[in-house]
This record gives structure tokens, C-alpha cells and sequence, in this order.
């Protein structure tokens, strides 16, 4: 039988079904109830009472998005470009909000800030992390130094992982697989391989969460071949991921929680740094493995609450890569150790006050041991212990600010001031809610780029601060719902590399400036529409991979109570890129074009709570694109997976 007729036959037997259905659950409530987010206060505030537009991505809306990676998930969002989410699964990634960079992006993973102390630019590599442990995401954007510290310059992704139920005991497993094509490969078999399990309960006072995640990604080379008679070999990807969280409940007051997790990745690689190397996969590979565990105690009291994250961080990655020039295979090892402690106390004056007062300690070190040099930890650390505070006033008539203020005091630099004031207001009686704020931060120079080979122990850190200014409205019932964001960013001291290969200061002051705007639209009970658009033009030293416009738009379709349809679409426009190319030693500047991605979803219940199915549809065009020049991006490809809850 015909292959489309089979595929139209069975989208009518369900479209049948779903008519006959009863239609009983719904994308969205006419009513919504009004979000609660924690990144601009570290404490739960009605999304209403924030004066700054943050994104929340719920479990829900993962489910939406079952089969991508946390990458891809974020590469949606508005004001958010994420580098590399379309392309092999190895591929490493760059994250750009505001103009900024990925040290000026901070992650934070249950409230807890995380880096690679041994990275060039100290950021976290989200491919440690799968998609499936992951509850929600709040994304922030502008500087958050005041509440988060270094790093936290452009913006915030916090990430908060899944937790345990209100039974027992419960479970659940996954199972998904996909092709993985770039748009020239008509491949077929499955090679994108996704599974894991998880079991929690809350027994008395005792409540627990573990899981395990893999994976397993073959079938691309990560560098692009020059042309289609040169075919690379494929690169491999696998990760493996434990976490386990454990809680007790010591009184009505005390909680006590602990956490530890280890993550691995092997990863395959083509070439050296500027992709005009081997790639021979035998010889070119690297593998990266963390181990965190942390303790969180919290007590409330009649006025306030104490809170007390503190966690270690280990992470060592190595490198085995073969030399194209001597033809020998060199190693090379990174290993970083980190410290986080932050003790943090609110405390109610009244029901429209309260005050944030806290202290964070950090402690950073690393050691590598590589073919062109030696860095040892016992010189290579440093730390920082940062007093802050911060206020939130919320009024009743409409009026609220946010205001704060953050002394760092590091070991190797000295001190650094920052502050931010974020006042809105929210019209009684019609529904508008202005905002605005400015708000300064830093950029602590990495270890890597003061001590190593390269090292510059003079660098001090980059500065910046960032004005915006809009307004957020919801229409007709709440259904409808409509934000605008304007924002112009300053940065002085940016660490650059210079021509005697070694990181500088560069002199001058660097600017970003653009427009964020998002609209939702409940059209009713079973259909949304959510689309958002950036606008970001920045100086010529910043330019690099961050598309001037990007444009996506999601509508969510709830057939029956039994079956979700979402189809996406993704325009990113034109990028700057450099390519350095190692024979010549020269970097030539390569302008990328703009590219259009369509995706589909649909899910299906066949055992309500219990056992759902889903395939994915991805890049349905088969667009053939350059997300970054010398790599391969990702064509069309399809996933089917399934999900247990036990």
C-alpha cells in the first residue's frame, strides 16, 4: 500500500477519534492563574508584581517539546540565540543574550550558580544535561549581578530539575529515537538513541528522587566536508546522567536537602581548532566527566525565610587529537574544582516589603596538563565572598521596585560594585504593566585567561551596565497577552585576544541595544499561538554569530483530550562569523546566511497518565543552512519515542 495513503488514513482514524472524544482538558484555562517566578528575588513573586518580563518554560511545555535537547528548547525563546543547538550533538555551544557572550550568560541548576572553572570563558556545557531531568527553566535577561554576582551580565537561565511526587513511590520511563541527517544525507536508519528511568516517593518525612539518562548519537561529522564528494566519517556522541535527590523534613520550621550527580559525555570530534585537521575518529575524541553533590538547608520563621545552597563541583575534561603537522596523537587535561556557598535570609516587614540579605562565597581552581603547557592549581584559583542585599516593595495601588546592591571583593582584583533599580507599575483596572530598570554587573576574567600560556594576570574585569524599558499587557479576558522590551547595553574592559596571542583589555566601550517582543494568543480552550520577535544591533567587536533579526512562532493545537499537535517556526537571520584558518594563520571574516526551520510535534495518550507516544518532524523544509561556518547543521529528521509513568 502507498506510504502516504497509510500515513492520511491513520491521521483520519485519530482526527475520528478525537471528535468523538471528550474534549474535557484544554490548552488553557479562559481563566489562567497568574505565573509565580523566583529569578529577580530569589523568593517566589507573583509574575504581576515583577518588573521584569521573564520567560518561564513549564513541564508542560517541555512535554511540548519532547525529543530536543535543553539547546534547542532555549534557542526558542525570545532574546535568546543558542549556537550549535542545530547542529551534531557534540558540537559545543555558545550562548548570545543581548550581545552578550557565554561568560556573561550565568546557569544556575536548582538556584546554584554552575561553571567550568577550566573553561576559556568559565561557562557550563548544557550538553551535561538532558532534557528529561529538567522540570522548568526561568530565563532572565539583563544584568543580575546584584542577586547571582559574576557572569550574570546579560542574563539568566535558571534551571530547576525534576523533584519527587506526593506518593510513596512512582515512577517513570522513556524511550525515544530518531534519524540524524544533515539535508544532503537521505539516510533512513535510526541513529539518535534517547532512554532513561526514574523513580521518587515521599515516605513520613523521607522524600527521594534518582534517575538515570543515556544517550547514544551517531550518523554526522561534525565539520563539514568542503563538498559532496568528500564524505566524513561519522562522530560519536554518548552520555550517561545519575541524579539523587534526597530531602527530610525535620519540623515544620527545618528542611534538610542533599543532592549529588554525576555526568559523562564521549564525544568524537573532526580536526583541530580550525576544523582543517583530520577526521579520523579513532584518534580524535574527547570525554568530559562532572561530579556535584551539594546540601540545602531552608528554615522559615514568622517573618522570613533562611536559605542555605551550597554545593562542589568537580569537572575534568580530556582531549586526545592528532597533529596534523608532526602526525603524532597528543593528550591533553583539564581539571577544575569549584565552591559554592550562599547563605540568604528574607525577611517580611509587611505584606509589600521584604529585604534579601545574604553572603556568597566562591572558590575557584584548575589544572591542565597539555602538549603546549603545564597549568598547576596550586597557583592557578582564586576566590570571592560577596555581602548583598536586596529590596522588594509591592504595593496594592500598582507600584513596585526592585532595587539592590552587591559588594565583591576578590582575591586577585580587588573590589566591584554593583547595583540595579527596578521600578514598575501595574494599572488597576487596565491591564498594563510598565516597566523599567538599569542595573550594572561584571565579568570576572577566567582562570584560563589569567594563568594560562595565554594568560594575562594584569586583566581586569568587564564591566557593564544595561537600561531597558517597556510595557506588558494582557487583553480580552486575559487571552491574549502582549509584551515589548527595549533595552541598550554599555560594556568597558572587554577581554579580547591580541595579536602577540595573549588576552588583553581592549580600550573603548562596546554597545548592544535591541527590542524584545512576544505575543499569546489563546484563540480558545484548544488552540494557542505564541510568536516572538529580536531585534539586536551591536558594535562591530561583538558581532559575531548574533543573528540582527530572529522571528519564531509556535501554535499549539489540543485535538482531544488524548492528542497534542504543535508546529514551529524558526527565521534567524544573517550572522557574522570568523574562520581561522590554520595554514595561513590568518582569520577571514564569513558572512552566514539567513535560514528558515519548520517543526512539528504530535503526541498521543493511549493510556491516560500512564502511556503516551510522540514523533517529531524537524527542519520539515530540509533547509540547508550554516549555523557555524566549517560545521554541519542538522536537515530534516524525524524521532518517535514513548513515556511510562509508573
Amino acid at each position: 500500500m502507498n506510504n502516504k495513503i497509510v500515513r492520511i488514513s491513520a491521521l483520519f482514524v485519530l482526527m475520528t477519534n478525537c471528535v468523538f472524544a471528550q474534549q474535557k482538558d484544554s490548552i488553557a484555562s479562559p481563566t489562567p492563574l497568574d505565573e509565580v517566578v523566583i529569578s529577580d528575588s530569589k523568593f517566589a513573586l507573583a509574575k504581576e508584581k515583577s518588573g521584569k518580563v521573564i520567560t518561564k518554560i513549564t513541564s508542560e511545555d517541555l512535554k511540548k517539546r519532547e525529543g530536543q535537547s535543553i539547546a534547542a528548547v532555549l534557542n526558542s525563546v525570545v532574546g535568546v540565540e543558542i549556537n550549535g543547538s542545530q547542529s551534531v550533538a557534540g558540537k559545543n555551544l555558545g550562548y548570545y543574550i543581548r550581545g552578550g557572550k557565554n561568560n556573561q550568560v550565568l546557569i544556575l541548576i536548582d538556584g546554584i550558580p554552575v561553571t567550568d572553572a577550566s573553561g576559556i570563558s568559565f561557562e557550563y556545557d548544557l550538553r551535561l544535561l538532558p532534557a528529561n531531568q529538567v522540570e522548568s527553566i526561568e530565563i532572565m535577561k539583563g544584568a543580575a549581578s546584584t542577586l547571582y554576582g559574576s557572569g550574570a551580565a546579560t542574563g539568566v537561565i535558571n534551571i530547576t530539575l525534576k523533584k519527587s511526587g506526593k506518593k510513596s513511590i512512582q515512577g517513570n520511563a522513556y524511550f525515544n529515537a530518531g534519524t540524524n541527517n544533515t539535508a544532503t544525507d537521505k539516510k533512513t536508519n535510526l541513529e539518535d538513541f534517547n532512554q532513561g528511568f526514574s523513580v521518587n516517593g515521599n515516605v513520613k518525612k523521607v522524600n527521594y528522587f534518582a534517575s538515570l539518562n543515556s544517550t547514544e548519537t551517531n550518523g554526522m561529522s561534525q565539520i563539514a566536508p568542503p563538498n559532496e564528494s568528500v564524505k566524513y566519517e561519522y562522530d560519536r556522541f554518548s552520555r550517561i546522567n545519575y541524579l539523587a535527590k534526597l530531602g527530610y523534613k525535620a519540623s515544620e520550621k527545618m528542611t534538610l536537602d542533599f543532592f549529588g550527580n554525576f555526568d559523562k559525555i564521549n564525544n568524537d570530534y573532526d580536526g583541530g581548532f580550525d576544523n582543517t585537521g583530520t577526521n579520523d575518529v579513532s584518534q580524535n575524541n574527547s570525554k568530559t566527566e562532572q561530579f556535584r553533590f551539594g546540601f540545602m538547608p531552608k528554615y522559615k520563621y514568622n517573618n522570613g525565610q533562611f536559605i542555605l545552597n551550597s554545593s562542589f563541583n568537580k569537572i575534568t575534561r580530556s582531549y586526545n587529537e592528532l597533529d596534523s603537522y608532526s602526525g603524532t596523537v597528543g593528550l591533553s587535561q583539564y581539571d577544575s574544582r569549584s565552591v559554592n556557598v550562599d547563605g540568604y535570609n528574607k525577611y517580611e516587614f509587611s505584606k509589600s516589603l521584604f529585604l534579601v540579605a545574604g553572603a556568597q562565597y566562591q572558590f575557584f581552581d584548575m589544572n591542565s596538563i597539555t602538549p603546549y603547557g603545564n597549568i598547576a592549581k596550586e597557583s592557578t584559583k582564586f576566590n570571592m565572598i560577596d555581602p548583598y542585599v536586596n529590596g522588594v516593595f509591592t504595593s496594592d495601588f500598582g507600584l513596585n521596585v526592585n532595587a539592590g546592591a552587591r559588594l565583591n571583593i576578590h582575591s586577585e582584583y580587588g573590589n566591584q560594585l554593583v547595583y540595579n533599580l527596578n521600578p514598575s507599575y501595574d494599572f488597576k483596572g487596565f491591564p498594563l504593566k510598565v516597566l523599567t530598570s538599569y542595573s550594572t554587573a561584571f565579568v570576572t576574567p577566567s582562570l584560563y585567561q589569567l594563568y594560562s600560556e595565554y594568560g594575562n594576570t594584569t586583566l581586569t574585569p568587564e564591566k557593564n551596565s544595561t537600561i531597558e524599558a517597556g510595557f506588558e499587557t494582557k487583553l480580552l479576558d486575559k487571552k491574549l497577552r502582549f509584551s515589548v522590551v527595549g533595552f541598550y547595553r554599555e560594556q568597558t574592559n572587554f577581554i579580547g585576544f591580541s595579536t602577540a596571542y595573549k588576552y588583553i583589555n581592549i580600550d573603548g566601550t562596546n554597545k548592544a541595544k535591541g527590542v524584545e517582543t512576544e505575543i499569546t494568543f489563546v484563540v480558545n480552550e484548544n488552540i494557542k499561538w505564541i510568536s516572538n520577535y529580536t531585534f539586536t544591533q551591536v558594535d562591530e567587536a561583538l558581532e559575531r554569530l548574533i543573528p540582527k533579526h530572529k522571528l519564531n512562532s509556535s501554535l499549539d493545537f489540543q485535538m482531544c483530550k488524548r492528542a497534542f499537535f504543535n508546529l514551529n517556526y524558526q527565521y534567524v537571520d544573517g550572522r557574522n562569523d570568523a574562520f581561522f584558518d590554520g595554514n595561513t594563520y590568518a582569520t577571514q571574516k564569513v558572512v552566514l546566511g539567513s535560514y528558515q526551520l519548520v517543526n512539528a510535534t504530535l503526541r498521543y495518550e493511549l493510556v491516560k497518565s500512564r502511556l503516551s507516544i510522540f514523533g517529531t518532524a524537524n527542519n520539515i523544509l530540509n533547509a540547508d543552512f550554516v549555523e557555524n561556518v566549517g560545521y554541519s547543521s542538522l536537515g530534516r529528521n524525524y524521532k518517535f519515542g514513548l513515556n511510562i509513568n509508573l
